[in-house]
């Protein structure tokens, strides 16, 4: 089997005030599944830890214009972002935020606000939190995959339907709150170079699920965010993403590929520009395979043959490594699969 081969072009820039980080979370409760969610106290925590270490929270736009205009992100700045648009965010999240100030983005499935389902926020709701400042954006029509194929329609028809709703979407986000951001957050993380081609003749700007800090070559179809849910909402680890410099990237061609079949991509290469750290201190993790062996080609590249197949279902890598020129500080970037089963079916959402 002809081995895969994934190139990515690095670019960091070797001063702290061009990273930023975006946090993502989904339900502030105790009731809810704890995959998606994060306690009101612990969030509490979350925001106390960002006012007491010094962090400054801005709105989103901050980070999209300034990666747009090329303008400098400033050190320890903070974007907040929820998916979904769930009434915990009302009940629970904004009387914190509002004591600290802090400013916050939602994700919302139009579809899903217009069944007034009493778990999801309303129109009304999103209207009034638009007014006061809330970026309400996009989340998909009705929070489907945009990497999903289904069998009984051919591409061409299916990526005009999903690409339709998606604009249908934005309308009616226009039409509810009175603005229109053209942000989308990729329904379960899942995206592919198609999509995200079509993001950019758009004019939209897309997130993902992956983790990583923002930085002035981030990809404005491909930025990433923390996930800071349970189980990674400890302080500890929010400390660590929240001080993390960006591997930004170039992906051309088949190294921008998202989708592989079971046991058809045995490898990863990473070109890199930087020599901000030390070689041995590089490591590479992927998600079920745990830490993986890095063997350098040169200076600037090196390969990760993977210690197994990489499993079927949605699949990270996740490489950090220490700056010198910024000491307790690491480099972070994280690279999705998704992983078909063998025969090409799609695993379970």
């Amino acid at each position: 089997m002809k081995q895969c081969l994934l190139v990515f072009l690095v670019y960091c820039f070797q001063f702290s005030g061009n990273c930023a980080v975006i946090l993502q979370y989904h339900h502030v409760s105790d009731t809810t599944p704890t995959s998606t969610s994060i306690s009101p106290k612990q969030f509490a925590a979350h925001l106390q830890y960002l006012s007491d270490n010094n962090f400054t929270v801005v709105p989103l736009s901050v980070f999209v214009d300034a990666i747009k205009d090329q303008k400098k992100l400033k050190d320890k700045h903070v974007a907040i972002t929820f998916d979904d648009a769930y009434t915990d965010i009302l009940t629970y999240a904004k009387p914190l935020l509002n004591q600290f100030n802090y400013p916050y983005t939602i994700f919302i499935n139009p579809s899903t606000v217009e069944l007034n389902y009493t778990s999801y926020l309303t129109w009304s709701q999103l209207k009034s939190l638009s007014d006061e400042g809330v970026i309400i954006a996009n989340h998909g029509f009705d929070h489907t995959s945009l990497a999903r194929i289904p069998t009984s329609t051919s591409e061409r028809d299916w990526f005009k339907e999903e690409t339709d709703k998606l604009l249908h979407s934005e309308a009616l986000i226009k039409n509810k709150t009175g603005k229109s951001w053209q942000y989308f957050a990729y329904p379960f993380g899942e995206y592919t170079p198609l999509i995200q081609q079509w993001i950019k003749e758009n004019n939209f700007v897309a997130f993902t699920q992956q983790s990583g800090a923002v930085g002035l070559a981030t990809d404005l179809t491909n930025i990433p965010r923390f996930p800071v849910s349970q189980p990674y909402d400890d302080l500890v680890s929010l400390s660590d993403k929240l001080n993390s410099l960006a591997f930004n990237i170039e992906l051309h061609g088949k190294n921008a590929e998202t989708i592989f079949e079971y046991q058809q991509t045995k490898s990863v290469t990473f070109n890199i520009t930087i020599d901000d750290f030390e070689k041995s201190q590089l490591n590479c993790y992927i998600s079920g395979l745990g830490r993986q062996e890095i063997s350098w080609q040169d200076k600037y590249s090196f390969t990760v043959n993977f210690s197994a197949d990489l499993p079927v279902g949605r699949v990270r890598c996740n490489c950090t490594a220490p700056s010198i020129s910024n000491p307790g500080r690491f480099y972070w970037y994280s690279k999705p699969w998704f992983i078909l089963k063998a025969g090409g079916q799609w695993y379970p959402l």
